[in-house]
C-alpha cells in the first residue's frame, strides 16, 4: 500500500525490499532530516563493493589449451573460457590500454536464473563450484523482482565489469553495449560515472523482432538499444559509411558522382529559409521542393552548388525519370569519405535514395542470429544470439583493418565470426578477445556454453574459408580456461607453521606444465598471450624465448652445478643472436637449482653479459 501511494518510499535493501525511512520523514515533515546528504547519481547497496571488487587482484591463471584451439601455433586471436570478472582481472597488464572496441550483450535482467553471483570470498573456488568444476555445481540464484534486489543483483555484476573494461580500452576506443529496457536507464547512468557523461556517443535503437502479439502485455517490446560510450570523447572516431570508387557510378569533366536526393524532409514551416524557387542557370526552368519537404541548402549555397555544376537538372535528362533536380555527391581519387551514423538501425540496407548526410546502420531481427547458429552448428543451441549483421556493422564503423576486438560475454561467438567476416571484406587483421563463462546448458552435444562458442568459431572459420578461397588471414584462436594460479597461495595455520612452511618448500602446483607456467609468466610480465614463442635446447634443458627474447625462461625442475656454466653461457649466446630490442627478463623455478651456490654463479654469468633482469 506504501509503494502504491508512496512509490519513492520503497527501496532495495540489503535483505530485499525496504523503507526509505529519510524519505519517510520528509514526506511527513519531520524538519531534522537535512539535504546534506543529497546528490545526483545513481547508488544501490553494495556499490562499494563492487567497485572495491574491481580493485581485488585476481588469484587465478589462464591456463593454455591447444587442443580445443585452431591454428594455435599462427593465430593471434583468443577464446577464453572463465568468469570474465577475473578474466579482465587477469588482462589487465597484458591489453591495458590497447582494445579499439568492446561489444557486450550482457544478460538481461528478466528475472530467470542470474549465473553471477555477489559472494566473491574466494572466487575462482566460487567459480569453478557454479559451474560443476568441482563437487556438483552450486545452485543458481533467481533474480525476480519479488526477491527485493532486482535491480540492485544485475548493478553489482555490471559495474565492476565495465570497471575493468574501460582500462583496456585506447583512448580512441568505443563501447557497445546492448541492452533493453529493464537496465538501459541503469546503464546510462553507471557508464556516465564510469566513462564520464561527456564521452556518452549515441543509444542505438534497433528491432530485435516482429510485434510478439503478447498477450499479457498492452504493448509488445519489440526494439533494444546498444548504447555507445568513448574512452575520450576527443580521440574516439566512428568511421562513418566510407564509400569506394565504385559507389560513384557517373562522371563529368570534374570527377565521378553518384545521384542523391536535393531535399529533406521537413515543412516550409520548420525551414522556411530552405523553401525557394530554383532557377536552371540557362533555360530559366523554375523548381519548388515537393510537399513537406525542403532544398538541402539555403540559397546562398545553393548558388555555389549551381556555378559549381553540382546540381542534376531534370531538363538536362531526356530520360524524363527526374520530375526535380538531384545532388551530384562527388569523389575524387584517394580521398576517404564517410557518412555520419544515423542511431537508428535499421532493418534494410541504404539504397542510392538516402539522403547521403545521414547514413543507418542495418540489422536483421535476433531471430536471424538464430537461424545463422542452426545453420552453422545443424541444432537450436541459444535463443537468439544477435545478428552477423548487427556486429558488421558496428565493427565496420568503429574499426580498422589491425584493430584489437573485445567480447566478455561472447554467446555463440557472433563477435569473432563477424571479426573474420570484415577481414575477408578489406583483408584486414582484426583480432578478437572472446571471454565466456561454461555455463551449463543440460545439453548432451554441448554440455557448457563456451563449448558453443569454439565450435561455432571452427565451423566458421572453414566455411569462411570455403566461401572466400582467396582470403589467407586468421580464422583460428587460442583457446584459455581459467583456474587458480600455478603458484600455491600461502594459507598457514597457527597451530602447524612448521607444516605449512615444509609444505611450502615445492610452491608450484602438482600437475601443471611448463606451458601453465610459462603462459602465467607472460599475464604477470604484461605480455600479449600472442606472443611468439620459441624453444631451444640447451645443457639438455628446454629454453624458451617469447617476443624475440624479452623473455627467456626456463622452467626446468633440476639445475645442478656442473650444467651451469653451460646452461648460461648457452643463454647468453641465443640471446646476443635474438639481439631484442628492449631489456630482457630470464625466469628460473627457485627450488630447480641444488643450492645458492649453483644460482647465485647463473645470475652472475646472466649479468655480466647484460641480462641484468634474472628472477
Amino acid at each position: 500500500k506504501l509503494k502504491a501511494l508512496f512509490p519513492e518510499l520503497i527501496t532495495e535493501g540489503p535483505n530485499g525490499v525496504a523503507v526509505n525511512q529519510d524519505v519517510l520523514k520528509q514526506l511527513v515533515g519531520d524538519a531534522t532530516v537535512t539535504d546534506a546528504d543529497e546528490k545526483y547519481g545513481l547508488n544501490w547497496h553494495g556499490k562499494r563493493a563492487a567497485r572495491q571488487l574491481a580493485l581485488t587482484p585476481s588469484t587465478g591463471t589462464l591456463l593454455p589449451c591447444p587442443d580445443e584451439s585452431l591454428d594455435w601455433d599462427t593465430t593471434q586471436n583468443l577464446m577464453i573460457e572463465g568468469d570474465n570478472l577475473e578474466v579482465l582481472k587477469l588482462l589487465q597488464k597484458s591489453y591495458a590500454g590497447k582494445v579499439k572496441l568492446i561489444y557486450i550483450d550482457p544478460p538481461y535482467n528478466t528475472g530467470k536464473d542470474f549465473i553471477y553471483p555477489d559472494n566473491f570470498q574466494d572466487s575462482i573456488q566460487n567459480y569453478l563450484e557454479i559451474t560443476g568444476q568441482t563437487e556438483s555445481g552450486a545452485k543458481l540464484s533467481t533474480n525476480t523482482e519479488a526477491g527485493g534486489r532486482f535491480h540492485t543483483d544485475w548493478l553489482n555484476m555490471i559495474y565492476p565489469r565495465l570497471k575493468l573494461a574501460k582500462s583496456l580500452l585506447r583512448d580512441d576506443g568505443v563501447i557497445f553495449v546492448s541492452i533493453d529496457d529493464a537496465e538501459v536507464t541503469n546503464m546510462r547512468i553507471v557508464c556516465d560515472e564510469i566513462f564520464g557523461e561527456e564521452n556518452f556517443l549515441s543509444s542505438f535503437v534497433r528491432r530485435r523482432r516482429m510485434a510478439s502479439g503478447m498477450r499479457d502485455s498492452a504493448v509488445s517490446p519489440d526494439h533494444e538499444y546498444v548504447v555507445a560510450y568513448a574512452k575520450k570523447i576527443d580521440e574516439a572516431r566512428l568511421y562513418g559509411f566510407a564509400r569506394q570508387a565504385s559507389d560513384f557510378p557517373f562522371s563529368d569533366e570534374t570527377s565521378s558522382y553518384r545521384s542523391t536526393d536535393l531535399t529533406v524532409g521537413m515543412t516550409r514551416e520548420m525551414r522556411p529559409n530552405q523553401y525557394y524557387k530554383l532557377v536552371h542557370p540557362t533555360l530559366g526552368t523554375e523548381y519548388y521542393p515537393p510537399e513537406q519537404r525542403v532544398w538541402r541548402f539555403e540559397p546562398s549555397t545553393m548558388e555555389l552548388h549551381v556555378r559549381d555544376k553540382n546540381i542534376i537538372w531534370p531538363d538536362d535528362n531526356p530520360s524524363g525519370r527526374m520530375s526535380r533536380p538531384r545532388f551530384k555527391t562527388r569523389y575524387f581519387p584517394g580521398e576517404i569519405k564517410t557518412n555520419p551514423v544515423s542511431t537508428w538501425i535499421s532493418l534494410k540496407e541504404p539504397t542510392d535514395d538516402d539522403n547521403e548526410e545521414v547514413t543507418s546502420l542495418s540489422a536483421g531481427l535476433n531471430q536471424e542470429g538464430t537461424k545463422e547458429v542452426r545453420d552453422l552448428l545443424g541444432t537450436q543451441v541459444l535463443e537468439y544470439p544477435k545478428p552477423l549483421s548487427l556486429l558488421r556493422g558496428l565493427i565496420a564503423v568503429a574499426t580498422r583493418e589491425n584493430d584489437l576486438i573485445l567480447d566478455f560475454f561472447a554467446g555463440s561467438g557472433t563477435t569473432g565470426h563477424a571479426v573474420s567476416l570484415a577481414n575477408t571484406l578489406d583483408q584486414g587483421n582484426r583480432r578478437f578477445i572472446l571471454v565466456q563463462l561454461p555455463e551449463i546448458t543440460g545439453r548432451d552435444d554441448f554440455k557448457t556454453i563456451s563449448e558453443i562458442t569454439k565450435e561455432r568459431l571452427r565451423r566458421a572459420a572453414a566455411k569462411i574459408k570455403a566461401d572466400n578461397p582467396e582470403f589467407s588471414g586468421d580464422t583460428g584462436f587460442r583457446a584459455f580456461k581459467l583456474d587458480s594460479s600455478n603458484i600455491r597461495a600461502w594459507n598457514p595455520t597457527p597451530e602447524d607453521l612448521t607444516a605449512d612452511l615444509l609444505a611450502h618448500q615445492e610452491h608450484l602446483i602438482e600437475g601443471r606444465s611448463e606451458y601453465d607456467i610459462l603462459y602465467e609468466l607472460l599475464l604477470k610480465l604484461g605480455l600479449d598471450l600472442c606472443v611468439p614463442i620459441e624453444q631451444q635446447q640447451i645443457a639438455g634443458k628446454t629454453v624458451h624465448s617469447i617476443g624475440g627474447g624479452v623473455l627467456l625462461a626456463c622452467l626446468a625442475e633440476r639445475i645442478t652445478r656442473d650444467q651451469v656454466e653451460d646452461l648460461a653461457q648457452g643463454i647468453v649466446a641465443w640471446h646476443k643472436a635474438q639481439a631484442p630490442a628492449s631489456d630482457s627478463t630470464c625466469v628460473f623455478r627457485d627450488s630447480a637449482f641444488a643450492d645458492d651456490i649453483t644460482k647465485t654463479n647463473l645470475a652472475a654469468i646472466l649479468n655480466q653479459a647484460g641480462i641484468k633482469n634474472v628472477r
